[in-house]
């Protein structure tokens, strides 16, 4: 099966992932998305996200609906912080009957040649790239066939925006699939 990884801090996760994620099951190759709660990414602070099992039900909550987007506790058992390198060769070394696609913002891939072992990832994976607000994606000749500029939605909700409304006791409702704002205000979140 063609798995696309999308791995992130999910704090939380909101409408914007997935309308990105089922269009990307519904109009590319990728039979199903996997979710990727990342317990710490290196380019985040610890004391910035909610507790990682609180993140993981939240995704779970978000994906109850759909059968082709599946939330993942992968790297909540691996090493921190999490480096998609490392998460990517275990999931391959785990489940090597599944070929693996990455999933990253146009802002990621502007950096991307940054990231730990960068043309491993490359070597051995493809890469779907969404739009992002401000970002443009260029794809060097080289790497078309392992890089595709993905004609997704561009959705510009972030979990940020909505934490920080959520302190503001703003109702953002509309941002988050019910159940997980249901979650949220039971739990008084952020």
């Amino acid at each position: 099966m063609n798995i696309g990884i999308f791995s992130g801090s999910f704090n939380p996760v909101h409408i914007g992932h997935l309308i990105l994620a089922n269009y990307i099951v519904e109009f590319t190759e990728i039979e199903e998305v996997w979710f990727v709660v990342s317990p710490l990414s290196p380019l985040k602070s610890e004391k910035e996200l909610s507790d990682e099992r609180i993140r993981l039900e939240m995704v779970e909550l978000a994906l109850k609906k759909y059968t082709k987007l599946k939330a993942s506790d992968f790297e909540l058992s691996m090493p921190k912080p999490s480096y998609t390198i490392d998460t990517l060769n275990a999931l391959q070394e785990k489940y090597p009957e599944h070929t693996f696609s990455l999933i990253i913002g146009a802002d990621n891939w502007s950096y991307f040649e940054n990231w730990k072992e960068h043309e491993k990832i490359l070597e051995n994976h493809r890469l779907k790239v969404y739009p992002r607000l401000g970002f443009r994606i260029s794809i060097p000749n080289k790497l078309k066939t392992k890089v595709e500029a993905l004609d997704s939605p561009i959705i510009e909700i972030s979990s940020t925006f909505i934490r920080e409304n959520i302190k503001e006791g703003k109702d953002i409702r509309a941002f988050l699939p019910d159940n997980v704002y249901d979650y949220i205000t039971e739990n008084k979140l952020y």
